[in-house]
């Protein structure tokens, strides 16, 4: 769904579970459960009505594959940008590259890596008086596993984002999704 009105949304993904192989870093690719467990955040994202209208992407092999796992389960096509400054990237980095998002872009999704995923979640959710948004802030800030989604809302343009400055509103780990 692309939102007209009210806040923009960002959408934290962390790849999902990877396997090991004796391969480098940037060429792993999901294990067993990550691919079992990224079709299952796709389908989440669709049903809570969280559509990206675009997705930046690490170049990594996990993280394509995510990706590629998730939208088979979205009804929708957006726009997707693989980008090779996400792997590695630190939370402000990633934050910069936010900030980089056309105006156009109502909600906007990425997928990328521990630390800088978890990291920019963190600094960017406020303390929020909702129930269900600070248990979901609680439980993002104790554990973002593989896998995990944290959806933010952001007032304003994508530009002036800063930390503090957006609204933890979901936050599901793909654990919750296979029960």
């Amino acid at each position: 769904m692309t939102r007209r009105g009210g806040p923009r949304l960002l959408l934290l993904v962390r790849h999902a579970k990877s396997a090991w192989p004796d391969v480098p870093d940037l060429e792993r690719p999901l294990g067993p459960r990550g691919r079992r467990q990224a079709p299952l955040v796709g389908a989440w994202l669709r049903a809570r009505g969280y559509r990206p209208d675009l997705v930046l992407c690490s170049t990594a092999e996990r993280a394509r594959q995510t990706w590629q796992l998730m939208t088979g389960e979205l009804d929708i096509s957006p726009q997707v940008a693989f980008d090779e400054r996400i792997y590695g990237a630190a939370g402000p980095a990633l934050l910069g590259l936010v900030r980089h998002t056309p105006q156009g872009v109502r909600t906007l999704l990425l997928v990328g890596h521990d630390p800088g995923v978890p990291d920019l979640a963190g600094t960017l959710a406020r303390e929020n008086a909702d129930a269900h948004a600070a248990d979901a802030l609680q439980r993002m800030q104790a554990r973002f596993p593989t896998g995990a989604v944290a959806v933010l809302a952001a007032p304003g343009a994508w530009r002036d984002l800063d930390p503090g400055g957006a609204r933890l509103t979901d936050f599901v780990v793909p654990r919750d999704l296979e029960r």
